[in-house]
């Protein structure tokens, strides 16, 4: 009798959703898993990480979050702040986030939780890492996906799946390719918006009393400002003090970067924060000189599809977002136990029938879709509210700000009590249990 754990899964990319991804079909019985990464390792480099509980859920049911939980910063509040007075405009308390929602809200470290991840693969048989190695081409989409890969020390191959999962990002070359072969365009979009991310440590922030109280404290902090704003929050066992902005994008807007990222310069930093407070020129001058990069920040226009054939995008492949909800590493990881979970409820009959492994996708997209699109789009709202000009819509967004979420809602999305009931409250893989049948019928 076949088994639908037999079936080869191939993942393209080891982010956030391709880590999660592989995981979860470990987790769910799956036997043959190979992930192809174009680093030659992880790196485990980056900055902080919003933890919120949509992810924590994901990560306790993969076996990750009580290793993760132990250096993560358990938020109890978030405080929104002028940006030039550090004035505060909100404070809003968020101490029963665990009793509300079966677990806390954490920031952490982006190593943290890829390293977990990670290292929850490397438990299982059943997944096979495989470094330093590009997709070239997906040469075909059905019945059965076959695609060209390149080591960076060795020839071109070619590699057969029952299932290939997409998970290699906004430059993603499987969207790019799925998009051609269905005769659409690829339309990655410019933010206008470009982000510093930095990470201060305590020795570097001891003398200072203001400073420390903020890397001491279980707060988030969000300094606003015209066009531009700074979120930060403590890291690493209150080791690490995070700070991501986001800013005009200037340094990119003449010129592509096939990267996303420049080498800054920490006078220009300076220079577009010098209309903020004192504290926060404090915590930028800690800034080593000649270590100051630049994101340039990127969407891509929704798609018609994730889906072709045998083939499915997930993450920032399929639907890249704004960093201002805090949702693009929890959105990926639930697509790949999403994912995980549809396939493991594929009827047996259509083992063997590409028509049923792409109605099996399509539920994954219908499950995801909506939900995702809406989280990017509150994202790219968010952020337009925080960088408001004076006049009266800053005017009423500061009233606003003033009843701390008093009515349920505040103009920060990420802080909304209204917001955090609806994306923390959503139990994704509850769903895909409860509907899959339904919606794999209507295919």
């Amino acid at each position: 009798m076949a088994d639908v754990h037999d079936l080869r899964i191939v993942i393209i990319g080891a982010g956030m959703g391709g880590l999660g991804a592989a995981l979860a079909f470990a987790k769910k019985g799956f036997k043959h898993i190979d992930v192809f990464e174009t680093a030659s390792n992880l790196g485990f480099v980056g900055a902080g990480i919003q933890m919120p509980p949509n992810i924590a859920r994901m990560l306790d049911r993969l076996g990750c979050w009580e290793d993760m939980s132990r250096a993560a910063t358990n938020v109890k509040g978030t405080s929104i702040r002028q940006g030039s007075s550090n004035v505060e405009l909100s404070h809003v308390e968020m101490p029963d986030i665990e009793e509300k929602y079966g677990f806390p809200h954490c920031t952490g470290h982006r190593s943290s939780l890829a390293g977990g991840l990670f290292d929850g693969c490397k438990k299982e048989r059943a997944v096979h890492f495989h470094f330093s190695t590009a997709l070239v081409k997906i040469n075909s989409f059905a019945p059965k996906p076959t695609i060209t890969l390149k080591p960076r020390d060795g020839d071109e191959y070619t590699v057969e799946a029952d299932i290939l999962l997409a998970s290699d990002g906004i430059k993603s070359v499987a969207r790019a390719q799925m998009l051609a072969e269905l005769g659409l365009e690829s339309q990655e979009e410019d933010t206008g918006q470009a982000a510093y991310r930095i990470m201060l440590r305590r020795s570097e922030m001891a003398h200072d009393p203001e400073m420390l109280a903020l890397l001491d404290s279980d707060t988030v902090v969000r300094w606003v400002g015209e066009r531009r704003h700074i979120i930060a929050y403590p890291v690493s066992n209150h080791q690490i003090y995070n700070l991501s902005t986001a800013q005009p994008d200037s340094n990119f807007a003449s010129a592509t970067n096939a990267t996303y990222t420049t080498k800054g310069s920490k006078a220009v930093m300076l220079k577009v924060y010098e209309e903020f407070c004192p504290l926060v020129h404090r915590l930028l001058n800690l800034v080593p000189d000649g270590e100051v990069c630049e994101w340039k920040l990127r969407t891509h226009k929704p798609l018609a599809t994730w889906v072709h054939g045998s083939v499915a995008l997930l993450g920032d492949a399929c639907h890249p977002t704004l960093p201002h909800l805090g949702q693009g590493a929890a959105m990926a990881v639930e697509d790949g136990a999403v994912l995980a979970e549809v396939v493991s409820k594929m009827p047996s009959d259509g083992l063997h029938d590409p028509a049923a492994i792409s109605k099996t996708l399509k539920v994954y997209e219908l499950l995801r879709k909506p939900h995702c699109s809406a989280l990017v789009d509150m994202a790219t709202h968010s952020g337009r509210i925080l960088h408001l000009g004076e006049g009266p819509a800053k005017e009423e967004r500061d009233r606003l700000f003033r009843e701390n979420g008093k009515t349920g809602s505040v103009p920060d999305k990420w802080a909304s009590p209204d917001v955090q009931k609806m994306i923390y409250s959503n139990d994704c893989i509850q769903e895909a249990r409860d509907k899959f049948a339904r919606l794999y019928a209507t295919l």
